[in-house]
C-alpha cells in the first residue's frame, strides 16, 4: 500500500509538502473536534496491562517543520511517504447498525441516517491500486440522481495524504475522465470546506474492518450537526478495489 502511495503521488505530481500540508490538516481538525466533544462517541476499553483508553488517542498536531524532518518510509531516498503522513498503525472496533426505517421505528429506534446509494468499483491493482474514489464517486451519484454541489458532507478515507490528494487530482481532470472512465467531462474534486471536517484515518487511525463504520457514522453525525442533507463515503481497498456510498440526513 505504501510503495503503491508513493508511485501514485508521483505519477500525479503530489509533492512532499502538499501531504504534510493535508497530514497536518488532518489532526489539526481532529484536535479541534476532539476539544468541542465531537468525537465522543466511544466507548471506553480497559486494554490489558494498561491504561483506560476513552477517546481516540492518534490525533497529534504538529508543525510542518517537524514533518519535514521524517525520511521516507517506503520508498527510499527519494519517496514522498512518511509516517506522519501515512494513516498509523492502529486497533480499535466499530459498529453501526442497520435495518428498514419501518423496523427501526416498530422497535423504537429513532433513525440517524438513510443509506440511499453504494457501489463497489475496481481499476488496475498496479497503477491505480488507491484510486477506489476517483471512479466510485461519479458512479454512486448517477445512481442517486446527485450531482457534487449537491452533497453537503465528504468522508474520504485517509489511507495515505499522497492517495487522497491524487484523487482529488484524478476527479478534477477532464483528461483523466476521458482517457481512464470513459466519461466527457470530469466530476470534480470535493469542495475543501465540505471534506472530513473532522479529522480522518491519518488521525483517527485505521483499524482494518472498523473504518467503513467509522466514516458511515461520521457522516450521520456531521449531517447532524451541520444541518446537510447529502454525505457521501468513498474509500480504497486492497486488490484495487473501491467503494462509495451516498447517506442521507434523517428528518429531525
Amino acid at each position: 500500500m505504501g510503495h503503491s502511495a508513493d508511485r501514485l503521488a508521483a505519477a500525479f505530481g503530489v509533492s512532499r509538502l502538499e501531504q504534510d500540508e493535508f497530514a497536518l490538516r488532518s489532526h489539526s481538525l481532529a484536535k479541534k473536534a476532539q476539544d468541542a466533544g465531537l468525537l465522543s462517541d466511544v466507548i471506553s476499553f480497559k486494554v490489558p496491562g494498561r491504561d483506560m483508553v476513552s477517546k481516540d488517542n492518534g490525533i497529534r498536531p504538529s508543525s510542518m517543520d517537524q514533518l519535514a524532518k521524517l525520511k521516507p518510509a517506503f520508498i527510499k531516498p527519494h519517496g514522498t511517504v512518511t509516517a506522519a503522513n501515512s494513516s498509523f498503525l492502529t486497533d480499535g472496533a466499530s459498529a453501526v447498525l442497520i435495518m428498514s426505517e419501518d423496523k427501526a421505528l416498530a422497535m423504537g429506534y429513532k433513525p440517524k441516517a438513510y443509506l440511499r446509494d453504494f457501489v463497489y468499483v475496481s481499476q488496475d491493482p498496479k497503477d491505480q491500486l488507491l484510486l477506489g474514489p476517483t471512479y466510485g464517486t461519479p458512479k454512486v451519484l448517477e445512481r442517486a440522481g446527485l450531482k457534487m454541489n449537491d452533497i453537503d458532507v465528504f468522508e474520504f478515507h485517509e489511507a495515505f495524504a499522497g492517495q487522497i490528494m491524487a484523487n482529488m487530482k484524478a476527479m478534477d481532470s477532464d483528461w483523466f475522465a476521458q482517457n481512464y472512465m470513459g466519461k466527457n467531462a470530469k466530476v470534480g474534486a470535493p469542495p475543501m470546506e465540505k471534506f472530513n471536517l473532522w479529522g480522518g484515518s491519518l488521525s483517527l487511525g485505521h483499524p482494518f474492518g472498523a473504518t467503513g463504520c467509522r466514516l458511515v457514522t461520521t457522516v450521520a453525525q456531521r449531517l447532524q450537526k451541520e444541518g446537510g442533507q447529502y454525505g457521501v463515503v468513498a474509500a480504497c481497498a486492497a486488490g484495487g478495489q473501491g467503494h462509495a456510498m451516498v447517506i442521507e440526513a434523517y428528518p429531525q
